[in-house]
Parts: structure tokens; sequence; C-alpha cells
């Protein structure tokens, strides 16, 4: 754990949250994708809590160390737990950034409780679409298995030996993985059930709004059959306001792998008056 960043656990009525935090200045909130946690913001927060800003981690529930809601969660639930940790530490306005799920959570935020959000960063949203929904679905239904034979550990070890780069991060998002196995993939059901009504939802959203997407990572959507790289669009027509940054490196692991390059982005647009 870098020195800037601690950890802390926030109570609720359905359990603990983990959060990581850390610096000093304006409040940037930071919304994981699954099955990852605040882990996946690693790299990225003692960066910002260099540039002035304290900024915000949290384990959605279900994942991390969080705790297992007592039942499944939808997007606005995910919204409301934010919401609650900001209250938690005194936070009357943030900036929000969330990657994949967590950017639908980031985005919900900023449609239902827009008086709290100062600016929005949204990375890589896919169009999923019916037969994305489907398939998200299909894979809420498979599940995290354990195996017997302890095969499922290899399994997810190599689920992303093309893209992930070291096997220092791959040993990072499996541990990931394995604190979800057993239990449903809370937040495909909520990006599921969520992913078809997610264009009118963000046409509500009027703060200002940077779009980043990897391409790499919008190309392994299409290659898993779960959303077309070209339905994203969907994202920049509902907030034509919006700002796009594209990265064509970028893969699903782009937060850890590309870290100076994101931040970059984001700082600058955080920084920026207009």
């Amino acid at each position: 754990m870098n020195q800037l960043i601690k950890r802390a656990f926030l109570d609720t009525e359905d359990g603990q949250i983990l959060y990581r935090i850390g610096g000093e200045g304006e409040a940037l909130l930071l919304l994981h994708m699954n099955p990852r946690s605040s882990d996946e913001y690693r790299e990225l927060m003692p960066i910002f809590a260099k540039n002035n800003r304290r900024v915000i981690a949290m384990d959605l529930m279900g994942f991390g160390d969080s705790d297992k809601p007592p039942r499944m969660y939808t997007i606005a639930d995910y919204a409301k737990t934010a919401i609650a940790l900001l209250d938690e530490l005194g936070i009357k306005k943030t900036s929000i950034f969330g990657n994949h799920t967590g950017a639908f959570v980031a985005g919900e935020v900023a449609a239902t409780y827009c008086d709290r959000i100062d600016k929005l960063i949204l990375g890589n949203v896919a169009g999923f679409g019916e037969g994305g929904q489907a398939e998200l679905f299909r894979r809420f239904d498979q599940g995290f298995k354990i195996k017997e034979d302890g095969s499922h550990l290899m399994e997810r070890w190599l689920a992303r030996s093309r893209y992930v780069g070291s096997a220092e991060l791959n040993h990072r998002w499996v541990l990931d993985d394995l604190k979800c196995f057993g239990d449903p993939l809370y937040a495909v059901w909520a990006v599921g059930n969520y992913c078809l009504d997610a264009s009118e939802r963000f046409r509500l959203i009027k703060c200002p709004t940077l779009i980043i997407w990897g391409i790499d990572d919008m190309k392994e959507f299409e290659r898993q059959s779960l959303a077309k790289a070209n339905d994203r669009f969907f994202l920049s027509q509902a907030i034509p306001h919006g700002k796009v940054v594209e990265f064509e490196k970028g893969t699903i692991c782009m937060m850890n792998q590309m870290p100076e390059e994101v931040s970059k982005v984001v700082i600058d647009f955080l920084n920026n008056s207009e």
C-alpha cells in the first residue's frame, strides 16, 4: 500500500464497505469495474493524491473486501452507497471517475444526485444492446464456481493471458476474482438490468463529462460477444457535451497498465475551468 493511501471501512445497513483514501484538496471518487476492487486504482490513486486531490476508491458491495449484500443490488443501490460514503466523509461535492461497471454507477450518481457532482469521468462504457444483455445474464447464471480439482484457479490465471502483461498484475486480478467465487456476480446482474435504460439515464447528465475508451478493451468485448465496439458511441450521443479521449492500446487493464497516460488526461480535464 502506498504510504499516501490509507484503508478504512464504512458501516451500512447492508454490511461494511472497504474504501481507500488519501491526499488533500478537491474530492475525487473512483469506482471500479467487475470483478475488480479498489485495487484497480492502486497505480492511479497516488498520482491523483500528489496532484492536490482528496482521492477515494471504494470496493463495491460484493467485491474486494466489502461485504456481500443481502440481496441483489441494482445500479441505483450502488449509487446510494457511493452517496453514503460521501456523507460519511463530509464531502458535499465531488468529481467521480468510474470504469466499466463503475462508470454505470458513476453515471447514475451524476443523473440522480446532480447537486453532489462537480465533474464526471466515464471509462470504457460498452453499448451492450439486447444481445449483450442476454450474454451478461448468461454469465451471471454461470457465475464463478469452485471446482473440486482446483482447476478454476488456473482457468482464472489464463483468462487474461492475451492482454494482462505481467504476472504480478494478473495475480492481483485473480485475487479479486477469487473473492467473488461461490457468490452471485452482483454487478453483472446490476449492469444487465440497467444497460437497456442507460441511454435514458445518461441523457440526464448535465455536468462536465470526460469519456475515455480503451480501443483494445472495446474490441475485446466484441470478441467475447458482449458488445460491438462501435455501439459504444451511444454514450457520446446521450452526452453530446462530453469530451472524448481514446487510447488505441488501452486494454481492459488500462487503469493499471498506463496510469501516467490516463492520469494526465483526467487531471487536465479536472483542472480545466471551462
